[in-house]
């Protein structure tokens, strides 16, 4: 075996595709690897300007593989004794002689055959085309041309370095001649600088202020972050996503306290991390009362004294801040005004920002009734100036604020707190793990945000495909069930939407409904047959569904539930649909009484589970009927009662669950 260094070096990586793509690169590494049949174990680095892959125990030559030749059948490769032309161009692709030709019996006949073993390339002879191929693979998104190149990257690749064992391997790649040269941090020279093994390489970048490992970067971004923590008595607000993209945009990371005026803490804290967060990549901070006017900078430059770069930071930020600050009193001065809105386009097709807001006030209409809650005409305010601040100058310098920012205007127009808090929480949930509305309040307004774009937009024809979907549908429909769930209240989409139809084009309701199910697949962590299962019940009541599938989930979870579902699955099969009632006077069997009597009492269920329960209870019986009675008698009066008895049974499965649909 031998050691392996591979080192792609490129101008600096955008942090977010370089993230993004992040979870798929040592995988498509291993597909490499494989490919090549040079399997080995390896470490993944990555700096802004480099990509590294080493291996200290990597095949000095690829693994051998089996060839197998197959060729025309026996009586067409000879004739008289002799090969054919069909023959003779056999042994020309296989590389034998006639004495080492044997023959195979293939579909029944018998045909020319050779199998060989073929040694495997040395690895220096494939790196370079297993480099090319792997760079090749990555997706950032979008990639570049530089210089009179037609070749792209994400960014420019300016080195390459491939040794194995301490052995440069050559090759060319992007225009760029593999080489043992490296770059240092820019902080110490910008030049290429040279290494002779791969042990030189990492003390090079080690005593060069380079550290490789994006584990290590982290764990010395943390550290300082702790000093900081301890000596100022303040608490870094956790966000692991800036943490990540500050790793990656980094290769000796130092973490630098700075400070702003007091006084801008008069602007919403949102608006101050916000603006910290994208525009600067800064941490902020908290003291025990809320956010502190001090921030931490993590840069990437050496130096002995760094109060210039901290000056530098601070002097940007007030800036920004000084702008929010303008914003901020201007919107305060101005206020909300809802008028605003019917001067703005939501879509083409569905009017202006104004009439999606009717839309929403009609919708919250509608579902006061399901929730029988008597607050309409504050929910009405709400919706009115919950999209006020779009027209805002904050919004427009900060668009992830909005509803936010309403909130805080709406409090200074005197708004009461349920107002003001669903104006702030109108937009939730805005991603996989972000919390729901506080409130049943708030929830309608959200609710009523979530299903008119669904409808609107559906009744355009603007459905998702694939992986598109530029109007984040999908996870407006994921809301509506985690809403709807969370305040656990019947919610019948078939009863719904039939009231709200109306007040779209015409389209097909069934496509809305079975798109919004389709989310179900993506909230439970079980067998996609008892979502489907249950679906297939045709029940559209959100709540009703929820409780069927966790049924059917704690039910599977049972000792002895697959050998015993078979039998439900049997009856399920044999069930054939039918009107007539089941007349117990026509029982002739001691089994049809006792499985009917049983059946009665399942009904007496308090909710799905206890039903779904009581209704698997009946196994025993169920095979003691099938044991002892005849369905299909020539008797056409007892075949179709005990058929009834059968479907009746089947009919109450499918309240719950069509359990035809359930595989395990």
């Amino acid at each position: 075996m031998s050691e392996l260094l591979i080192e792609i070096g490129t101008e600096e990586l955008p942090a977010i595709p370089l993230l993004k793509e992040l979870p798929n690169i040592e995988n498509k590494w291993k597909n490499i690897l494989r490919e090549y049949r040079l399997e080995s174990e390896f470490n993944f680095y990555y700096t802004p300007r480099r990509l590294v892959f080493w291996s200290e125990n990597f095949p000095k030559k690829q693994a051998k593989t089996t060839s197998e030749f197959i060729g025309a059948p026996k009586n067409i490769a000879y004739k008289d004794g002799k090969l054919t032309p069909a023959g003779l161009s056999f042994l020309q692709k296989a590389g034998i002689s006639e004495e080492e030709l044997s023959f195979k019996e293939i579909k029944g006949k018998e045909v020319l055959y050779h199998q060989k073993e073929l040694e495997g390339k040395k690895s220096s002879e494939v790196l370079g085309v297993m480099t090319q191929k792997f760079l090749a693979s990555l997706n950032f998104g979008k990639s570049m041309r530089w210089g009179a190149n037609s070749f792209e990257f994400i960014r420019a690749v300016r080195s390459c370095a491939c040794v194995l064992d301490d052995e440069l391997v050559e090759f060319e790649l992007y225009g760029v001649k593999s080489a043992k040269k490296t770059f240092v941090h820019r902080s110490v020279s910008y030049d290429l600088k040279e290494f002779k093994s791969i042990k030189d390489y990492f003390k090079l970048l080690d005593e060069n202020f380079v550290i490789l490992d994006p584990k290590k970067r982290e764990e010395r971004i943390l550290n300082e972050f702790k000093l900081i923590e301890a000596k100022e008595k303040l608490n870094i607000a956790q966000d692991d996503e800036l943490l990540a993209e500050v790793v990656a945009i980094t290769e000796y990371p130092t973490a630098l306290l700075g400070s702003f005026k007091e006084a801008y803490l008069e602007i919403p804290s949102e608006v101050i991390i916000t603006s910290m967060r994208e525009n600067q990549r800064y941490f902020a901070l908290f003291n025990q009362k809320g956010l502190d006017n001090h921030f931490i900078v993590v840069s990437n430059a050496v130096c002995e004294d760094y109060s210039k770069i901290i000056y530098g930071n601070e002097r940007v930020l007030r800036a920004r801040l000084s702008d929010a600050m303008f914003f901020y009193k201007n919107d305060l001065e101005e206020g909300l005004k809802p008028e605003k809105l019917s001067k703005i386009t939501y879509l083409e097709g569905l009017g202006t920002l104004k009439d999606k807001s009717e839309r929403e006030k009609t919708i919250a209409m509608i579902l006061c009734e399901f929730y029988q809650n008597e607050k309409k005409e504050e929910l009405c305010k709400a919706i009115d100036f919950a999209k006020a601040d779009l027209s805002t100058q904050m919004v427009y310098e900060f668009t992830n604020l909005q509803g936010i920012m309403g909130s805080y205007y709406a409090k200074n127009l005197g708004f009461s707190y349920e107002i003001c808090l669903a104006i702030k929480e109108q937009y939730l949930p805005n991603s996989e793990h972000s919390a729901l509305p506080s409130t049943e309040f708030s929830s309608i307004v959200a609710l009523a945000n979530k299903l008119d774009t669904l409808l609107g937009l559906f009744s355009l024809g603007k459905i998702p495909s694939g992986t598109k979907d530029p109007y984040a549908l999908r996870r407006a429909a994921s809301g509506v069930i985690k809403i709807v769930l969370n305040l656990g209240k019947n919610f019948d989409l078939n009863i719904l939407f039939e009231k709200l139809a109306p007040k779209y084009k015409n389209f097909d309701l069934q496509n809305l409904k079975d798109f919004i199910f389709e989310r179900l697949y993506t909230l439970y962590e079980v067998n996609a047959s008892f979502i489907k299962a249950v679906l297939s019940s045709k029940n559209a009541d959100l709540i009703h569904i929820d409780a069927a599938i966790k049924a059917l989930i704690e039910l599977s979870q049972k000792e002895n539930f697959n050998e015993n579902f078979s039998t439900f699955k049997r009856l399920a099969n044999i069930a054939v649909h039918t009107n007539f009632k089941i007349d117990t006077s026509l029982f002739k069997e001691e089994a049809e009484n006792k499985l009917y009597e049983e059946f009665k009492k399942s009904l007496n269920a308090q909710n799905l589970k206890i039903k779904l329960n009581n209704l698997f209870a009946l196994k025993p019986f169920i095979d003691e009927f099938f044991d002892k009675v005849m369905i299909n008698v020539e008797d056409e009066k007892l075949r179709n009662n005990r058929q009834a008895l059968i479907f009746s049974i089947y009919e109450e499965f499918l309240k719950i669950a069509d359990i035809k649909e359930v595989s395990l």
